[in-house]
């Protein structure tokens, strides 16, 4: 019931992430739910078998660095192109 239950949220996370095209800020908040859906069943496969959770550690410092990344993008492309539209950003204007 479980596995049904997270294998569900990380689908629609990917529907979510694929259908959201049009702003940045949209697909940041997809790729942090599928995150968070990770981290879930990360930590539900390593409480099951008695492993220790140094690995969830690691993990979110890498999930912060690209949190971090994103708004860093999304701050610059706000500031240079006055939106955060996709469709607006061109690969030349960076």
């Amino acid at each position: 019931m479980n596995l049904f239950f997270i294998l569900f949220m990380f689908f629609s996370g990917l529907i979510s992430f694929s259908l959201s095209r049009k702003h940045l800020l949209l697909t940041l908040f997809s790729l942090e739910y599928l995150i968070l859906i990770l981290f879930l069943s990360l930590f539900m496969f390593l409480m099951s078998f008695g492993f220790e959770l140094y690995f969830l550690l690691i993990f979110l410092i890498f999930t912060v660095c690209e949190g971090a990344l994103g708004l860093s993008i999304l701050v610059k492309m706000i500031r240079s192109h006055g939106n955060d539209l996709l469709s607006s950003l061109s690969m030349l204007s960076w």
